[in-house]
């Protein structure tokens, strides 16, 4: 049975007792600096020595300061490196167990991203300066799922209904599906569009994902099957498609531009179902003090921005 082992690696001791002795000139100089003994310091440096297999200072001797080698004057650059890194690291990691900075990745989709998370990440920078927030933009729920399940998402929306006794899901609200229709098509006096007439006119949609998929789901459950004219996956342009007179959108109210004056917004008949907006986070402890206060913080922004279900209000632990 053969054995194999990791050759063996300068420790960080090692590593600070390179940069005081460059610092200091002397071995002494780096001893009162760092709090050790001088013998402690040569020991450590030929710790180092040993592990390189050079020397990493030339020693004149003497009250003369001792030279970094070439193999020395690596060895600082990337000790130096590491050191900063480790003391990066280390603030970090007091400041995210703190709640008062770290990183926070944030996993959304289009409609989100565009009416409710500019307004959220405004507050979180207000009320936790040093926190940085990144957003990952997928279409389908179940990337975003999967995403807060591996730890590549601290958390993440997604438009529900979604059962997964794995992850904690806080209901933000409900997004109603809503029919745009062009205006002076017939549709300028009704208060609610008739499904089949909708149909009729043929639709604008998305090529794929999640919020599609639901669209699809409701007009079928209506004895009824989509007929495209165009298929976008940017809400922007559907709703220009609409207003250029190609067909009619089925699009969640996040995603509409309400004070659009060339189409016509308003629920169809039958109705179709509304979907609700969540916010997937791990759960326990394994949710860090800023995922918490995002959390909070989403809760009262959606509140303001969508219909309110009579679920009880979600806190988090």
């Amino acid at each position: 049975m053969f054995m194999s082992f990791a050759p063996p690696r300068p420790e960080v001791r090692h590593l600070e007792a390179l940069v005081a002795v460059a610092e200091e000139g002397t071995f002494r100089g780096a001893a009162d600096l760092l709090g050790y003994s001088q013998a402690a310091i040569s020991q450590q440096i030929a710790a180092l020595e040993a592990v390189v297999g050079t020397p990493v200072f030339d020693r004149p001797g003497g009250p003369r300061p001792v030279l970094l080698t070439p193999v020395g004057r690596v060895m600082l650059r990337h000790a130096r490196d590491i050191l900063d890194r480790l003391d990066r690291a280390l603030d970090e990691t007091m400041q995210t167990g703190a709640g008062t900075g770290g990183r926070l990745t944030i996993g959304t989709f289009q409609s989100v991203s565009v009416e409710l998370l500019p307004q959220i990440v405004g507050r979180m920078r207000t009320e936790v300066p040093d926190l940085q927030m990144r957003a990952v933009e997928e279409d389908e729920n179940e990337e975003l799922l999967v995403g807060v399940q591996q730890g590549q998402l601290d958390l993440a929306f997604v438009a529900g209904p979604v059962s997964n006794p794995d992850l904690q899901v806080i209901e933000l609200g409900i997004d109603p599906l809503l029919v745009v229709v062009p205006r002076n098509v017939g549709f300028d006096d009704m208060t609610s569009a008739s499904l089949r007439d909708v149909m009729d006119i043929g639709l604008i949609g998305e090529h794929h994902g999640s919020s599609q998929s639901y669209v699809e789901e409701g007009i079928r459950s209506h004895g009824m099957a989509p007929r495209y004219v165009f298929r976008t996956n940017d809400n922007g342009a559907m709703q220009a498609m609409v207003r250029n007179g190609l067909g009619a959108a089925i699009m969640p109210q996040l995603a509409i531009q309400l004070d659009d004056p060339e189409v016509k917004v308003m629920p169809t008949e039958p109705p179709m179902p509304s979907r609700t907006i969540l916010l997937a986070m791990p759960g326990g402890a394994r949710n860090s003090p800023a995922a918490e206060h995002f959390a909070r913080v989403a809760q009262e922004v959606s509140a303001q921005r969508l219909e309110q279900s009579r679920a009880p209000r979600v806190d988090s632990p």
